[in-house]
């Protein structure tokens, strides 16, 4: 018993002589810390070292992971081959219909005959559109022409002008509308 309050004492003197040290030694700047506990339910006089605080004033900073592209802001080569192309063949095959064919190029543009990138869809005993887009920009002027199997189209009409963001979504909403509207896709 007296053994314990001989250890008590030595922890009592220990901790009053760490809080009278003057406040100047605390303020002078970061140092090891250790927090050391003794087990006084236990009988012997094992001190263990729980915590070994440092403050480190060379920390990095944290850098924020980037956020990727949304697709319509990546190149539009990638998107229209990528993303659009893939989208839209496979709403098209979720109707039921076939696509033989489905490309972007660089060629002239059906009916008005300038040059400009046109996507050329040929689905299977249905119909063909062209969608057409004026710069290699998918916010560029961009148009439809729809034409039954092995006909050439024979109008050529504005797609999406009034949209301030096109999205993929958007764009393959929107065909799908005017292929319908056509009845070429399903009955209205």
């Amino acid at each position: 018993m007296e053994e314990n309050l001989d250890k008590n004492n030595e922890v009592n003197d220990e901790i009053s002589d760490n809080t009278t040290k003057s406040n100047s030694e605390e303020i002078k700047g970061p140092k090891s810390e250790k927090v050391n506990n003794i087990d006084l339910n236990n009988g012997d006089s094992a001190t263990k070292v729980v915590k070994n605080n440092e403050i480190n004033t060379s920390e990095k900073p944290i850098t924020k992971p980037k956020k990727e592209l949304p697709i319509e802001k990546k190149p539009f080569q990638e998107f229209i081959n990528m993303h659009l192309i893939p989208s839209l063949t496979e709403e098209i095959n979720q109707r039921g219909l076939e696509i033989n064919n489905i490309n972007l190029t660089n060629t002239n543009r059906p009916i008005a005959g300038d040059k400009c990138w046109v996507i050329n869809c040929e689905i299977k005993d249905t119909c063909n559109f062209w969608l057409s887009f004026e710069k290699d920009d998918i916010s560029s002027l961009k148009s439809i022409s729809l034409s039954k199997p092995n006909q050439q189209p024979s109008i050529i009409e504005s797609f999406l002008i009034d949209e301030k963001r096109i999205t993929l979504k958007l764009i393959i909403s929107r065909v799908l509308q005017r292929l319908n509207g056509q009845k070429l896709i399903g009955v209205n």
